[in-house]
């Protein structure tokens, strides 16, 4: 019970939610394994981390190779003896309509958002398997709950993490927890990918008037890792009063 003596592993830990939720982890004493592209803003946030007491290391990795994530879980294997969750948060939402036909951007969020989530469940199982226990936590989206316009292939991929948490939670059996978390409008830089300029306009002016701090749901992932080993938090929903 507890998230001290955890060991975490964690994807798209660069910024937003999941370097909020490296940052709390580190601070209720987890040991905690940081994973994104950027190795710069890897490197500052693990320094940070250190610098409050922390324990922390990072690796670069790209959630689109398979091997970038079985790297990170070999490396919170090799420093921290074990792996005891990973937090597949890495996520884009470049969104547009349809009819604007940005095929490109279609491709890069099932790669980024549903593949990258299951690269990291592959990499994970067989380290929770041989220890007979583990925690996937799958950060997903209340797009999934609630579909508008623009939001389409985004909350598609969101809601296929959503599928694959309930069948794997079925599937593991009594020594692995599963967990699926859906953030609502979070200040955060999901707007940086959005290539379409009226919509990432949009976008950018809904949540300076309603997003949350991306703290909100790391304390949602805390709430779940913090429970006892026979207790399973199935499903979280975490939004701003404010959002429709």
């Amino acid at each position: 019970m507890g998230v001290e003596g955890k060991v975490v592993a964690i994807t798209g830990a660069s910024s937003g939610i999941g370097r909020a939720t490296a940052k709390l982890l580190a601070e209720r004493g987890a040991f905690v394994v940081l994973g994104a592209r950027s190795e710069e803003t890897l490197a500052a946030t693990v320094d940070e981390i250190a610098a409050a007491g922390g324990k922390a290391v990072y690796k670069a990795t790209d959630v689109r190779k398979r091997g970038h994530l079985e790297a990170l879980v070999a490396l919170a294997i090799e420093r921290g003896g074990r792996l005891d969750v990973i937090v597949n948060n890495a996520g884009i939402g470049p969104i547009s309509r349809f009819d604007a036909l940005r095929v490109d951007d279609w491709d890069a969020m099932i790669d980024v958002n549903l593949r990258g989530a299951l690269y990291g469940i592959a990499a994970a199982l067989p380290a929770f398997k041989r220890q007979q226990s583990g925690h996937v936590i799958n950060i997903v989206s209340t797009a999934g709950l609630k579909i508008v316009p623009t939001m389409g292939v985004y909350a598609a991929t969101k809601n296929a993490v959503r599928t694959i948490s309930e069948a794997l939670r079925q599937e593991a059996g009594p020594y692995l927890r599963v967990t699926e978390i859906s953030p609502g409008m979070i200040s955060t830089n999901f707007a940086s990918s959005i290539t379409d300029p009226a919509v990432k306009a949009a976008i950018g002016e809904r949540a300076s008037n309603v997003a949350i701090p991306p703290s909100s749901i790391a304390r949602g992932v805390a709430f779940a890792i913090e429970q006892p080993a026979d207790v399973e938090i199935g499903s979280i929903v975490i939004r701003p009063t404010a959002q429709d």
